[in-house]
């Protein structure tokens, strides 16, 4: 019959906390109890970056986000930590090719607005990138 009422209730909380003596405070604290609090001298960027994002991540916020990874490799927009604008055609390419993957792995499977986005995204990144790369090479000529 305990089994059974056992079964009922779904799980069971074991506390392995480990005790010093025979007193009731613990000799470490449980990694539970501790709750992550942003120090005061943390700039206020990490702190917001800290906390867990208002809304759930859509198809269309994960694509946005990385064409702003794109964008930022690119030199199209300055890094948000450094305030400076620095340019990675090496890794704007591979986030550009990750977004085309992407595309092909979701082709037939997207809404009709998502697939516009994707579509316009990954067109114009692939415009930025290129003219990017023959102004470099024009450039090193």
């Amino acid at each position: 019959m305990d089994e059974q009422n056992e079964e009922r209730r779904g799980f069971r909380v074991t506390d392995r906390r480990r005790f010093a003596g025979q007193g009731d405070a613990p000799s470490e604290p449980a990694p539970a109890e501790e709750s992550p609090r942003p120090a005061p001298d943390r700039p206020e960027a990490a702190r917001a970056a800290a906390q867990p994002p208002e809304e759930p991540v859509t198809f269309s916020t994960f694509v946005l986000g990385l064409s702003t990874q794109a964008l930022l490799h690119l030199g199209e927009i300055p890094s948000p930590v450094t305030k400076q604008i620095e340019r990675d055609l090496g890794a704007a390419k591979q986030v550009i090719d990750i977004l085309g993957i992407l595309r092909e792995k979701t082709r037939s499977n997207l809404e009709a607005s998502e697939e516009s986005l994707l579509d316009s995204i990954l067109y114009d990144l692939r415009m930025r990138y290129v003219a990017l790369v023959r102004g470099t090479a024009k450039e090193g000529t």
